[in-house]
């Protein structure tokens, strides 16, 4: 049987309300729930926490799965904050136990001191921008994908606590031309390729 932990990041602040993330992390706990081969776990960073316990989830987790907006161009800074808590309490206990390098040769082996090894994560965002302005030359991103160019840190976060990467899955042009149907179709899918073939 596979742990899943779900992380709902999509903070409620300003004029959003976290609402499409919020409907995204339902339907990952919706699919996981309806297939007797897992066993769920959630989290939302809106909600109180315990480090210790969000750590222990971490710990407990084959495959963690982060939902996320994207404001400005980076994680929203309650979500960034649950991650800053969350790791330090788990330096030297369950998620990571050094940077990996030794004093003996302290230029290599940098980001290689994570305690998940062997544990994967998904990603999901959600973003103003349409997709074409990751896509098309002269557009914005400079034909830089999500993954390549804003969530590049975020990918090496995991990366350094030894997570490997399963495909993501990014939602675009949400505030202005949102098809919440046809994303969660998209999303369902996904999720059936992933954890089902």
């Amino acid at each position: 049987m596979k742990k899943i932990f779900i992380i709902n990041g999509g903070q409620k602040f300003g004029h959003s309300g976290g609402r499409f993330n919020e409907t995204i992390a339902n339907a990952s706990l919706e699919f996981f729930e309806s297939n007797p081969n897992f066993q769920v776990k959630t989290t939302n960073i809106n909600d109180e926490y315990n480090p210790k316990e969000e750590v222990e989830k971490f710990v407990w987790a084959d495959v963690i799965i982060y939902h996320t907006p994207i404001w400005w161009f980076q994680l929203p800074h309650g979500f960034k904050k649950y991650i800053d808590v969350v790791f330090t309490e788990g330096h030297a206990n369950g998620i990571y136990k050094s940077d990996g390098r030794s004093a003996e040769n302290p230029t290599i082996n940098y980001g290689t001191g994570g305690m998940l090894i062997g544990k994967q994560y998904m990603v999901t965002t959600s973003w103003n921008a349409p997709k074409e302005a990751f896509t098309l030359p002269g557009e914005f991103f400079n034909q830089h994908s999500v993954d390549e160019g804003p969530l590049f840190g975020f990918h090496r976060m995991n990366a350094f606590v030894g997570l490997q990467p399963l495909q993501s899955i990014h939602f675009h042009d949400i505030e202005k031309n949102a098809n919440v149907e046809k994303d969660l179709e998209k999303y369902q899918n996904h999720l059936e390729q992933l954890f089902l073939n």
